[in-house]
């Protein structure tokens, strides 16, 4: 499995999860298979989201597609510091009791 890692802080997260939600790239048709939104504990609008694919060239191509969405002025205004970064799923598993 591979992850596009996404970090930035937005303006505002509603504005924000409206243009997430209308989906403009096609999560699911570019292979997105989950996605996971996560926010700072002490700042709302600091967000990591992880957009997991099955395939690395899948995420790589998301994460070139990405920037270039970024690089719109429509876009640019609603967010800072934009980054996305490709990371493969190297291991994971449960620890003592966790269900999660």
């Amino acid at each position: 499995m591979a992850v596009v890692r996404v970090r930035h802080t937005v303006k505002d997260y509603a504005m924000w999860k409206r243009a997430f939600d209308s989906d403009p790239l096609d999560r699911v048709g570019s292979g997105v298979r989950r996605y996971r939104i996560m926010r700072s504990a002490d700042d709302e609008l600091d967000l990591t989201i992880d957009l997991m694919f099955k395939e690395p060239e899948q995420a790589e191509d998301m994460a070139r597609r990405l920037r270039d969405l970024w690089r719109r002025p429509e876009v640019a205004g609603m967010l800072g510091g934009p980054t996305a970064e490709v990371l493969l799923h190297m291991e994971e598993a449960p620890l003592g009791d966790a269900e999660y």
